[in-house]
């Protein structure tokens, strides 16, 4: 049972590194930039929903909705203000951009909410049990890994069904192909990055109140390691792929649960990115990655 516990914690924490990982692979397939902000704006999305709840008593369900409307308009308001203006610009004058954005909303985090520890409170518990008891109790799954697995599968699903069927998507996926060739058929190719952004940061904040569902402890670096091992995931899975993204999530939670357990907490961190080194050595565009071959 210790086993099978221990690979449904990493399912878990899979899941949760799918949900933020779809904001990597989302804006890089379309802008082609890395937004290492991303992590950060799930740690906003933790604080707003954590003063909504646990401060002003509103109902956790509307905590998570003034998350994602807050972390929209933040998300939209970062690729306005700090992006937009480098459509053109080197990649790198990009990446360090995003570090600088990543600085200022931690900095501005502690600020605003101090640099002290908040303890996350745990909504979870449905009837008043932490979890499910299977096999005459000898493994409960916690009520946070369930809604973590279910709401990842339900993004998955809705967001592949998004940019399949509706016009926005289809508009999503042209970016993606050629932007100019995208723009030359009436695609406001401006608008559907800032929508792509939009969705992203909404998923951020989910994903900051389901990790911090799990590990109660926030603070304002709270999602500087999880983004980071997201964007390993999103690379890991095939950056630019959605069912990418919920592979290299779901293998890089269960590979750092199953290091923490048999092998070494310290050594954790190590282990996935070795792993993930090993794996671009043998296929270098992830495991759902597609090679893409230019002409010339």
């Amino acid at each position: 049972m210790t086993f099978l516990s221990h690979l449904i914690n990493g399912i878990s924490l899979g899941s949760v590194y799918a949900i933020i990982a779809l904001g990597y692979t989302m804006v890089y397939g379309i802008a082609k930039m890395l937004n290492f902000a991303h992590g950060d704006v799930i740690m906003v999305g933790a604080y707003i929903c954590f003063f909504a709840v646990a401060t002003y008593g509103l109902p956790p369900i509307v905590g998570v909705l003034l998350a994602m409307v807050v972390c929209t308009a933040l998300g939209m308001l970062i690729e306005r203000l700090a992006y937009k203006p480098l459509r053109q610009a080197p990649s790198l004058a990009v990446l360090i951009t995003a570090i600088g954005v990543s600085y200022f909303l931690q900095n501005g985090a502690q600020l605003l909410w101090s640099a002290n520890n908040k303890m996350f409170p745990n909504f979870l518990n449905f009837g008043g049990k932490t979890g499910l008891s299977l096999f005459d109790g000898q493994l409960t799954i916690s009520w946070t890994a369930i809604v973590t697995v279910v709401a990842c599968v339900v993004i998955m699903i809705a967001l592949t069904l998004f940019t399949g069927k509706t016009r926005i998507g289809k508009a999503m996926r042209a970016c993606s192909e050629d932007k100019g060739a995208a723009e030359l058929m009436g695609i406001n190719v401006n608008t559907t990055i800032s929508v792509t952004f939009a969705i992203g940061s909404a998923l951020a904040a989910i994903a900051g109140v389901l990790l911090c569902s799990a590990y109660p402890i926030l603070v304002p670096t709270t999602g500087s390691m999880p983004g980071i091992k997201a964007f390993t995931a999103a690379v890991f899975g095939g950056i630019g792929s959605i069912p990418g993204a919920l592979l290299g999530g779901v293998l890089l939670g269960v590979i750092e649960i199953f290091a923490k357990a048999y092998i070494s907490t310290q050594l954790s961190d190590a282990i996935v990115f070795a792993v993930l080194i090993i794996v671009l050595l043998v296929k270098p565009t992830g495991l759902l990655g597609k090679q893409i071959r230019e002409k010339v």
